[in-house]
């Protein structure tokens, strides 16, 4: 089981987890040995609140179809119980990713100050090209 919040959680009978062969150069017991994990979560047959499919099938990212599915390889490590955790928790974390709500920027005035430090340095500035002239002998 997946705990998202304290509401969400995603149940394990929802996430179908198998067993492949690792890709890659191996060597002894390489090609008899099934540790990467192949996972495959279905958003729109999920127990997932309306929010969350709604962001997640908007979302274009690369481990989810058109179809909705999510599909996540886990091949990193020799062991099939560390690759499952790692998918699990790559799906975790792209859930969690996917379903943040950025906060609204809301525009603020300059301060009088701001102002004041603007206006001065470009009085500076202008005073400075304004000598900057050519000398003119009388």
């Amino acid at each position: 089981m997946i705990i998202l919040s304290r509401n969400v959680t995603i149940p394990d009978a929802e996430i179908d987890i198998t067993a492949i062969r690792a890709q890659g150069a191996g060597g002894q017991h390489v090609n008899k040995s099934s540790t990467a994990i192949h996972l495959r979560f279905d958003i729109r047959a999920s127990s997932l609140p309306e929010f969350y499919q709604s962001r997640m099938l908007a979302a274009s990212h690369h481990l989810i179809t058109p179809e909705g599915i999510v599909i996540i390889k886990a091949q990193e490590y020799r062991s099939q119980d560390m690759n499952r955790e790692a998918a699990l928790k790559r799906l975790e974390n792209l859930i969690l990713e996917l379903t943040v709500v950025e906060k609204v920027r809301r525009s603020t005035r300059p301060t009088l100050a701001s102002k004041k430090r603007r206006l001065e340095s470009k009085a500076r500035k202008s005073s400075t090209k304004s000598l900057r002239g050519k000398v003119r002998s009388d």
